[in-house]
């Protein structure tokens, strides 16, 4: 019997569930507009734990009473999938702090470690109309993101000794959008195994870096 031609609709509902640490600068109240940079952190940090969070990162130097002039919204990866797979549920997360708190919609940025990295590339390669910049760290992506990403200027970092994540796989994404002619910064820490992170988030030219792209609605 030959193959025929059909179609099928359906209306399919998903529940979003994601805990997250909530950083508000010490004075909110004084502004009406922040910018926010949403954190994404690495595997070991998945589950129902939120404390695991404040492990790497910005949750840690929060933690440590660092303050910074940012909403800082920090979520935790379900144990059983990873950040590639809860963009929807990243971006319904982002559609609520928006709504909730004094979020300056030109200036969201997002940032991740590892599989944060990647979760960085595939969050903003599927809504690229909402970051003003992004920071992917020790991450990769696919050469299906490049039209996507390369309106969003991007700094991307990771450890030439890298034994869990190569560096090829950021050396590839930096070629593609170098290529695509994208706003792309490359570096490169000699020596520096999988914790090119450390080094990232304590370098305060990184938020300058942000604040110094505003997206234009």
């Amino acid at each position: 019997m030959p193959q025929t031609e059909q179609s099928f609709i359906a209306t399919v509902t998903q529940v979003a569930n994601l805990r997250y640490w909530l950083y508000l600068p010490q004075d909110y109240e004084t502004q009406n507009a922040w910018p926010l940079i949403i954190f994404l952190h690495g595997y070991g940090e998945r589950g129902d734990e939120l404390e695991l969070v404040n492990k790497h990162g910005l949750p840690k130097r929060i933690a440590a009473g660092d303050e910074f002039p940012f909403i800082i919204a920090s979520p935790q990866c379900p144990i059983t999938s990873h950040w590639p797979e809860q963009v929807t549920e990243l971006n319904a997360l982002l559609d609520h702090l928006i709504e909730t708190y004094n979020v300056d919609t030109t200036r969201v940025y997002l940032t991740g470690l590892s599989m944060g990295g990647y979760g960085t590339w595939y969050f903003a390669s599927r809504y690229p109309e909402r970051f003003a910049a992004i920071a992917p760290i020790c991450g990769g992506g696919g050469w299906w993101m490049t039209n996507a990403l390369k309106t969003i200027p991007t700094w991307v970092f990771h450890g030439d000794a890298d034994p869990i994540v190569p560096i090829i796989e950021s050396e590839i994404m930096v070629e593609r959008l170098k290529n695509a002619g994208a706003d792309v910064q490359f570096t490169v820490y000699p020596g520096v195994g999988h914790d090119s992170w450390t080094e990232t988030y304590n370098n305060p030219k990184l938020y300058d870096w942000f604040l110094s792209h505003q997206r234009k609605d």
